[in-house]
């Protein structure tokens, strides 16, 4: 537990930013799921601009710290793979 005020204020500050994260990364993932079920239905359309949406929230999220930027590239890689894959 901490003891001093200024780790008691760290505390609040921690708890409060994680509320943050945890928020900004369930919003990236309903994101991603738009697009998972867009890929799962077969529209490509509706892929495409759920895939545009989740890209530019994913990479907001990259800037905030939530998620690394070699993941954040490696999971819009694979979704756009699949997204290329329906038109074929």
């Amino acid at each position: 537990m901490a003891n001093t005020r200024s780790a008691k204020k760290r505390l609040r500050r921690d708890h409060r930013q994680t509320q943050v994260n945890r928020d900004r990364r369930s919003s990236v993932r309903s994101f991603l799921k738009k697009v998972e079920t867009a890929i799962v239905g077969g529209d490509a359309n509706a892929a495409r601009q759920a895939f545009l949406q989740a890209q530019s929230v994913m990479m907001r999220g990259v800037g905030k710290g939530i998620f690394k930027r070699n993941t954040a590239a490696r999971m819009l890689s694979r979704l756009s793979a699949r997204i290329k894959a329906l038109n074929s």
